[in-house]
């Protein structure tokens, strides 16, 4: 039996609180690396029912890809070329959406060629900016702290000067994934689930914070997904663990 499948029999749903159940939008946060981060997604994904899944890990045009039929997890990889991409195995991310195959794809992710060019003007001038109160710098303690996490992010290795645009390019995928969002709500109707990296849950700068400016009448709630009983940096509604996975030195690839 899969493990998410497993989970599920087990009682996992259990641990989906009424206030998720409640909320028009599910943030589910992850370690992307992490197949029990997965595995709980998708048992969360089975127990929302969402109408529309939003997904940090697909382009737009991978979203609407995957609204043609599929009944397998080759014929899923085959629309969306997930397996052509850079991101963690499809074998942990594939139980997400069986878990609800009846709800809508949408890719939220941003093209690195498109980040490139939306940054070489300032994120002030995004068409979005103004819409979820990105239109003005970060105050000084919030850029700084939005810095230290790139930098830790990076192990130290980026430049200073780099800082600041690692910071952009964050927003721009917060603003990205609350634009998405929202959208998928408007046209389904909801609930929406949103899969994503942890720091784009992040309740006081990430994407729940441009959903209350863009929209203070959604309810949204936030689950992050620490390991080891590790701290997860940020506020979420509800942070739960798992065990880590195997995995090398993290900043290796930094150092070499």
């Amino acid at each position: 039996m899969a493990l998410w499948a497993a989970l599920f029999a087990s009682g996992g749903a259990a641990e989906v609180p009424q206030m998720a159940r409640d909320a028009q939008i599910v943030i589910l946060g992850e370690q992307h690396d992490n197949p029990d981060h997965h595995a709980r997604q998708a048992v969360w994904v089975a127990a929302l029912d969402p109408a529309a899944l939003v997904f940090e890990m697909l382009t737009p045009q991978q979203g609407a890809q995957a609204a043609a039929p599929w009944a397998s997890q080759a014929q899923l990889d085959a629309l969306i070329g997930w397996s052509g991409t850079a991101w963690p195995s499809f074998d942990m991310y594939y139980p997400i959406f069986a878990a609800s195959p009846d709800a809508v794809i949408y890719g939220a992710g941003v093209p690195r060629s498109e980040l490139r060019r939306a940054l070489e003007a300032p994120l002030a001038d995004h068409p979005l900016a103004q819409r979820f109160g990105s239109d003005t710098a970060p105050d000084g303690s919030l850029q700084t702290a939005r810095e230290a996490v790139q930098a830790a992010a990076h192990c130290g290795a980026l430049p200073e000067e780099m800082l600041p645009v690692m910071v952009d390019a964050q927003r721009l995928r917060d603003m990205t994934l609350a634009d998405v969002s929202l959208r998928a709500l408007r046209a389904t109707g909801g609930p929406v689930v949103v899969i994503t990296g942890n720091g784009h849950a992040r309740a006081a700068w990430g994407v729940p914070a441009l959903i209350a400016t863009a929209a203070p009448d959604v309810a949204v709630f936030t689950l992050a997904q620490g390991e080891d009983g590790a701290d997860v940096q940020g506020a979420f509604s509800l942070t739960l663990d798992a065990p880590a996975p195997e995995r090398g030195d993290p900043c290796a690839a930094f150092t070499q």
